[in-house]
């Protein structure tokens, strides 16, 4: 494993306090499971860790979610309650930032989530997370998008609002 994907061991234990403190304030987000069979699979993963470090990096706050049985997976969304500060007024993709040209972001979702060793909420997954609760009343985040609208220069995000989830499309062709 790289040393880039490895937390030095000082790091590692300030992210699984700071873990397993938003697991056992959020019980409702993941009921059914124990915190200790969580650390024990990140134990084991730590490419994982890295991850969501990189989260946490950003102004995010990972939790549990949820458990994929058949992998054995322990699945993790960002539950910040609005878009993380560290990961707001970006473009969708590399694309959409290079045909950008006024007031350029700095990065873009795509390349970021790559960066971090995660992906994109999908629409399904983004409407699932707002059944634990609400985010995004405020902001709003980028979601997979479909590589059909994605090659008509479209791409998508949801927010919450007015007690319902929103899916728009942005259009690169303006």
């Amino acid at each position: 494993m790289s040393n880039k994907l490895k937390l030095l061991p000082e790091q590692r234990e300030e992210l699984l306090k700071a873990l397993k403190a938003r697991f056992e304030k959020n019980m409702h987000r993941h009921e059914g499971l124990e915190w200790a069979d969580v650390q024990a699979k990140l134990d084991t993963n730590p490419e994982k860790l890295w991850s969501l470090n990189e989260m946490e990096k950003t102004a995010g706050e990972p939790d549990v979610v949820g458990h994929d049985k058949k992998k054995d997976e322990y699945i993790f969304y960002d539950c910040s309650t609005e878009s993380p500060k560290g990961r707001r007024s970006i473009c969708y993709d590399r694309e959409a930032l290079e045909s950008r040209k006024k007031h350029k972001p700095e990065n873009n979702a795509m390349d970021m989530a790559a960066d971090m060793g995660i992906e994109l909420l999908t629409e399904e997954q983004y409407r699932a997370l707002q059944e634990l609760e609400n985010f995004d009343k405020k902001t709003s985040s980028w979601i997979q998008t479909p590589s059909d609208i994605r090659k008509l220069g479209g791409a998508l995000f949801c927010d919450y609002r007015f007690g319902h989830v929103f899916t728009y499309h942005f259009s690169l062709n303006f």
